[in-house]
C-alpha cells in the first residue's frame, strides 16, 4: 500500500517505536533478581535476558494503545499466543543478527550519521539538529551511543534482508494471470437451503442418544471450580498514593513544553497517475496527459473526487478510500507531497505534484492546527507521570514486603490487604482456563491456585506477577471437584446437537438432489432465487470461500450453469451462474502496481521462509515457564 514514507521509513519507524514508550520500567521481576535476573530463551548459546523480554513485551502494549486508543484492551494481550509471538521476534532478531555478521555484513560509521542525520524528527528548518537528536533521546532515557547501536542493528538486518525486498520476481505471465483471477467476476443468483426447516422432521433414537454420549462423555465433563478471594498490588495503585508538589509540576512543564505540544496536522486525499523507474519517454508523457485529463475532471466537479480517484486511482490502499490518505504532520510524506499539502488552502485542489511514486492530484479536506496546551491543560497529565517515576523507585521493595507479608501469613489475605491498604476481591466460579476477570486469566497463577496446597489446605498462593508491574495473590473460599455429568443431566444437549446432525445431512441430500434436477433442465426454485450479483476472488459479497471456489470452479462454457454446495453455515447453496464478465485490458501503470503488490506476497513467502530454515540450523531452546 502506498504511504509516502521516505526511504528512510525503517529508522524512522524505529524511532517512532521508541517515542511511544511513557517509561523504560523493568517487572517486578527484575527488582527481585537485579543481580541475576534470569533469561527466557537461548540462541546459540546466546541469552535472551528475562528483562529484555520483559521490556519487549512492555514496548509491544503500548504501541497497540497508541494504535487502537480507547478500544485498547490489556486483557487481549495478555495471551500465550501474544507472549510467544514476542519472544519469537527477539529470537528471529539474534538468529539474523548471527546469519548477518556470519556473512561478513558491516556497517560503516558514515552509514549510521547519514542516516541519522536524514530523519525528519531529528531535523530542525530542514538541517539536522544535534540538540534536537540529543533532547529527544534524553526525552526517552536514552543516550546516542544506545539509539545509533540500535541504528546499527537496523542496518545490519537491511543488508542481509535487502535481497529478498529488492530482487523478488514476479513473472510476466504470473502477474496476468493473478490480476485476470482477480478481476474476473460472475453474475449469479443464489438459492440457500437452511437446515432450520427439517429440524421438526427428525428424532434421533434412544440408542443413537447412549451411543453419542458413550463416545463423548469427556465432553460433559465439569472441571474443577473454585471460588477464591484475591489482593492485586500494581504500580498504578500505589502511583495514586503519592503526592506531588506543584512546584515539581511547573518545572517539568517548563522544562518539557515541546513534549505536549501538537504540531499542525492535515488531511488529503490525492490519485496516483503512477510512473515506474524505467519507463520511456512516451510513457511519460502518456502518464502526464492521463493526469492533466483526470485533474480537468475534479476540478470541474469536485465533488467527484472520491469517485473518481475510487475509478481512476494507481494507489490501490488509498484508492479504496476515495484516495483519502487520512492526518499527518510533517515529517512523514515525501517531501515535495508535503511542501505542496502544506502551502494548499483548505479544499483546494491543487496543480500536479511529480514524485518518485508518480504523479499526483491532491484535494487538501481538512486541517487540525498546532496545539500548545497550558498547564492547566496538562497538569494531571504530568502529575500523573511524576507520580509513576516515584512509585517506579520504590515498587520493588513494596513489592518484595508484599510478597513477604503474603507467605508468612499464609491462612489469610487481611493482614497483607490492611498492611498495604488494598481492598480484598472475590470471584465467582473459576476454572484452570477462566479468562474473567482479566486479572486472573494468568497460566502460573491459575495453576498455583488449583495446586493441592492451596486446594487442601486454602492457604495463600505466593503473589504472582500477572502482568508488568502487578502482583495477584490469592486463596480458595470454596472448591469443587472435577466430576461428569450424567445422561440424565446432558439428555436434551445430545438430542439437539444430534438433530442438528440429521438436518444438516437431510439438507444435502435435498440440496444436491435439486441440483441435479436444475443441471438437467427443471426449474425447482419456485420463483426464490435471491437477487442478482456479482462476486470475484476480490468482491466476494459475503460468500464463504468454499462457494466462492465452486462457482469459479464451474465450466461456463455454456451459460446458465448451475452449481452447489455445503456452506459453513451447515446448509446447501444452489448457485445459477448468468454471465462471466471479463476484465478490460489493465493499463500498464496498473498493471506495474499490481506487480508490485505480488512482488511484496512472493518477498513475504520467502522471507518466512528463509526465518524458518535459519531456526533449523541454530540451536534455540525457550524456557516453557518464561509464560
Amino acid at each position: 500500500m502506498f504511504d509516502f514514507v521516505n526511504r528512510k521509513k525503517r529508522i524512522v519507524q524505529v524511532f517512532m517505536g521508541l517515542l511511544i514508550l511513557p517509561f523504560l520500567f523493568w517487572g517486578v521481576e527484575s527488582y527481585r533478581n537485579m543481580g541475576g535476573e534470569g533469561y527466557v530463551a537461548i540462541v546459540d548459546g546466546e541469552e535472551i535476558p528475562r528483562r529484555e523480554y520483559e521490556q519487549a513485551l512492555r514496548d509491544h502494549h503500548e504501541r497497540m494503545r497508541s494504535m487502537l486508543g480507547a478500544n485498547f484492551d490489556s486483557a487481549m494481550l495478555d495471551t500465550f499466543e501474544v507472549k510467544s509471538s514476542v519472544l519469537e521476534r527477539l529470537i528471529q532478531q539474534r538468529l539474523l543478527y548471527r546469519e548477518a555478521a556470519g556473512n561478513g555484513f558491516t556497517v560503516l560509521d558514515s552509514q549510521i550519521i547519514k542516516t541519522i542525520r536524514d530523519v525528519p524528527a531529528f531535523q530542525k528548518d530542514s538541517k539536522f539538529s544535534k540538540q534536537q537528536y540529543e533532547q529527544l533521546l534524553r526525552t526517552q532515557g536514552l543516550t546516542p551511543a544506545i539509539f545509533e547501536s540500535r541504528v546499527r542493528q537496523e542496518l545490519l538486518l537491511q543488508q542481509l534482508l535487502g535481497g529478498y525486498s529488492d530482487y523478488a520476481f514476479a513473472p510476466k505471465v504470473v502477474t496476468e494471470k493473478v490480476y485476470y483471477l482477480s478481476e474476473v467476476k460472475r453474475e449469479i443468483n443464489q438459492l440457500q437451503i437452511g437446515p432450520e426447516q427439517f429440524l421438526a422432521q427428525v428424532a434421533p433414537e434412544e440408542k443413537d442418544i447412549a451411543a453419542y454420549y458413550e463416545k463423548h462423555k469427556a465432553d460433559f465433563d465439569l472441571p474443577e471450580r473454585a471460588r477464591i478471594e484475591y489482593l492485586v498490588l500494581s504500580l498504578d495503585a500505589v502511583a495514586k498514593n503519592e503526592t506531588v508538589s506543584d512546584e515539581a509540576v511547573t518545572t517539568y512543564f517548563s522544562e518539557h513544553q515541546e513534549e505536549f505540544n501538537q504540531p499542525e496536522e492535515r488531511k488529503a486525499s490525492h490519485i496516483l497517475v503512477s510512473i515506474t523507474a524505467d519507463a520511456t519517454d512516451d510513457e511519460k508523457q502518456a502518464a502526464r496527459k492521463k493526469a492533466e485529463g483526470l485533474l480537468e475532471q475534479v476540478k470541474q466537479s469536485p465533488e467527484q473526487f472520491a469517485e473518481i480517484a475510487k475509478q481512476n486511482s494507481d494507489d490501490p490502499g488509498s484508492a479504496m478510500r476515495g484516495g483519502d490518505l487520512g492526518f499527518f504532520s510533517r515529517g512523514v510524506m515525501v517531501k515535495a507531497f508535503e511542501d505542496k499539502i502544506f502551502s494548499m488552502q483548505l479544499d483546494e485542489i491543487g496543480d500536479i505534484v511529480e514524485t518518485d511514486f508518480g504523479l499526483h492530484i491532491i484535494k487538501l479536506t481538512a486541517i487540525k492546527e498546532e496545539k500548545k496546551p497550558s498547564l492547566d491543560d496538562v497538569r494531571e497529565q504530568i502529575e500523573n507521570k511524576l507520580k509513576l517515576e516515584m512509585a517506579s523507585s520504590i515498587f520493588g521493595e513494596i513489592a518484595e514486603d508484599f510478597s513477604n507479608v503474603i507467605y508468612e501469613q499464609s491462612d489469610s489475605l487481611q493482614a497483607a490487604a490492611k498492611k498495604f491498604e488494598l481492598s480484598v476481591q472475590t470471584s465467582d466460579w473459576i476454572t484452570r482456563s477462566s479468562a474473567d476477570p482479566a486479572v486472573l486469566s494468568n497460566d502460573k497463577l491459575l495453576s498455583a491456585i488449583f495446586s493441592e496446597d492451596a486446594v487442601k489446605n486454602h492457604r495463600n498462593t505466593e503473589a504472582i506477577e500477572v502482568k508488568p508491574d502487578t502482583l495477584v495473590a490469592a486463596r480458595i473460599l470454596e472448591y469443587k471437584p472435577a466430576t461428569t455429568q450424567s445422561l440424565e443431566v446432558v439428555r436434551e444437549q445430545i438430542i439437539e446437537k444430534l438433530k442438528k446432525q440429521m438436518a444438516e445431512a437431510k439438507v444435502v441430500e435435498e440440496g444436491q438432489a435439486k441440483l441435479a434436477r436444475l443441471q438437467a433442465g427443471e426449474d425447482v426454485s419456485d420463483g426464490a432465487w435471491g437477487d442478482a450479483k456479482q462476486i470475484s476472488y476480490m468482491q466476494p459479497q459475503g460468500l464463504d470461500p468454499e462457494t466462492l471456489r465452486i462457482v469459479f470452479n464451474a465450466d461456463t462454457s455454456a451459460l446458465p450453469v448451475y452449481a452447489g454446495g455445503a456452506n459453513s453455515k451447515g446448509g446447501f447453496n444452489l448457485i445459477r451462474i448468468n454471465r462471466v464478465i471479463e476484465p478490460g485490458s489493465a493499463e500498464k501503470a496498473k498493471l506495474d502496481g499490481f506487480a508490485k503488490q505480488l512482488q511484496q506476497m512472493i518477498t513475504q513467502e520467502e522471507m518466512s521462509a528463509y526465518l524458518a530454515a535459519i531456526r533449523q540450523r541454530y540451536d534455540v531452546k525457550v524456557k516453557q515457564e518464561s509464560f
